[in-house]
């Protein structure tokens, strides 16, 4: 990487195909659900039969204008659909509908740190099919290969970056921030393992200084960040050394294998290829009316970034547990609800991010499974406030929140776990844990403090958590300075 930083600019060109959260296709009533049987969730639309006409899906337009406005784009009066010609197995029709020169948003930017990533386009089009390769055939790989047409028709986002990403860790941002979006909007789930964010690179290198750009070579198959940014990294180093040991780039698609770590040739790419768009002639082209574009852009959610900036200038929290929070769209629309109701923020950040956080990764669920709710959760958190339970009780309290529901006053007087009020009943489990340890009272008192922590547990164990700890601490010392 030392040559890249010194002899060689990067040139990195990002295009994201986003699948969209909508019930059905974009062009007909097929339903979307993910992982159902192959091939059974067509019709004679998706499959291209003859004499079908494809229906636009309003909702697909409304999610395309609503990530526009996200991402700073300037939303089209008017907007059409081409036909975009080309043969591969899983595209029954043997074309996509997709747009071509009047793309449904353009010339937008997204910020990454003290960067605009400018965005060339957004447009809307149908997804292909998928095809699944099986078989053996020694090194060959497969001997065959079977198609799934139940992605055929599901809509698509393209959302195209400028060539303004100058480096692998930059590209990962960009997408990160970019997946953050489209999921707090709730038009896409954004997930890469299943495919329902996908991403090709368009990866170049040139001398410091030079304005043309180097010869590219788009870069597919990463389904993860990680592999985004290892991907970019290999394709850079690879490029020097083919210019450093003095041959040229060729301009191909490449395929990233995540398990070896390498970028390989998938097809040449000398040319750009002529698909022969020409308008859709079954769909009539769009007037996107700006009063609806204005009603679109009063359900704006609050972004990622804006929610952060709020969290630590408004709530008090740090950078990190701000950070922490708005990487889960569900913990943050749960924080969201406690800190409204006047709960304390820091605490509930706490305890989101500690024994929440821990019980749904050990349990492997999400928070909106459990039965924990905003209500019982501030219940709980007033109950500490208050002095009424102490931590620990809190802790057992919690799972059962979690996994029963309920309610934490409930749950305390049902099983007796509120904290001891009357002190005397304190002050004789303190004389009586002291009197039965001799030894470490002679330890205490030869100037080993530490051991008050020995005793400390001792009267917790015996009152079962529900001692409070400042009494307790200032009545053992009392007791064993006497």
């Amino acid at each position: 990487m030392e040559a890249v930083e010194t002899k060689y600019e990067v040139v990195i060109g990002l295009e994201v195909h986003a699948q969209m959260k909508t019930k059905t296709k974009i062009f007909c009533g097929s339903t979307t659900e993910f992982g159902q049987e192959h091939n059974s969730q067509v019709c004679p639309v998706c499959l291209g039969y003859p004499g079908v006409l494809p229906v636009l899906n309003k909702e697909v337009v409304r999610m395309a204008v609503l990530t526009g406005l996200a991402l700073n784009c300037e939303i089209a009066e008017y907007s059409k659909f081409d036909r975009k010609q080309y043969f591969y197995p899983d595209l029954p029709k043997n074309y996509q509908i997709s747009q071509y020169d009047m793309p449904i948003c353009k010339d937008g930017w997204l910020q990454i740190g003290e960067k605009k990533i400018r965005i060339n386009r957004i447009h809307m089009e149908e997804d292909a099919g998928k095809l699944i390769h099986a078989g053996a055939a020694g090194l060959a790989g497969s001997s065959y290969s079977l198609v799934d047409y139940n992605r055929t028709g599901i809509p698509l986002m393209e959302i195209v970056s400028e060539p303004d990403i100058s480096s692998a860790e930059e590209a990962r941002a960009y997408m990160e921030a970019l997946r953050e979006i489209v999921r707090y909007l709730g038009v896409c789930d954004g997930n890469l393992e299943e495919g329902s964010l996908r991403c090709d690179a368009n990866i170049s290198i040139r001398p410091v200084g030079q304005k043309e750009y180097g010869t590219r070579a788009e870069v597919k198959n990463m389904n993860s960040f990680k592999a985004l940014q290892h991907a970019i990294e290999y394709e850079i180093n690879r490029q020097v050394d083919i210019i450093e040991a003095g041959g040229k780039v060729i301009q191909e698609t490449r395929l990233w294998n995540d398990e070896k770590g390498i970028t390989s040739s998938m097809r040449s790419k000398e040319e750009a290829h002529d698909y022969r768009y020409f308008p859709e002639p079954d769909l009539v082209p769009m007037k996107v009316d700006k009063e609806w574009v204005e009603q679109i852009k009063q359900t704006m959610p609050e972004l990622p970034v804006a929610k952060r900036n709020r969290y630590i200038t408004e709530l008090g929290l740090s950078e990190y547990d701000a950070g922490v929070l708005v990487d889960s769209i569900e913990m943050a629309i749960f924080f969201d609800e406690v800190v409204t109701s006047g709960s304390n923020a820091k605490a509930a950040s706490n305890w989101l991010m500690g024994d929440i956080t821990a019980y749904l990764k050990e349990n492997k669920v999400k928070l909106t499974d459990t039965n924990l709710t905003a209500k019982n959760f501030m219940e709980m958190l007033d109950l500490i406030a208050k002095g009424a339970i102490s931590k620990n009780i809190a802790k057992t309290i919690l799972v059962q929140l979690i996994e029963k529901g309920g309610t934490a006053q409930d749950i305390v007087k049902e099983q007796g776990l509120s904290m001891i009020s009357d002190d005397s009943t304190i002050r004789d489990i303190v004389v009586k844990v002291v009197a039965d340890n001799p030894k470490e009272v002679e330890k205490f008192k030869a100037g080993k403090k530490q051991v008050l922590g020995f005793f400390v547990g001792q009267v917790m164990k015996e009152t079962k958590g529900r001692a409070k700890p400042d009494v307790v601490n200032k009545m053992l010392v009392e007791e064993l300075n006497k």
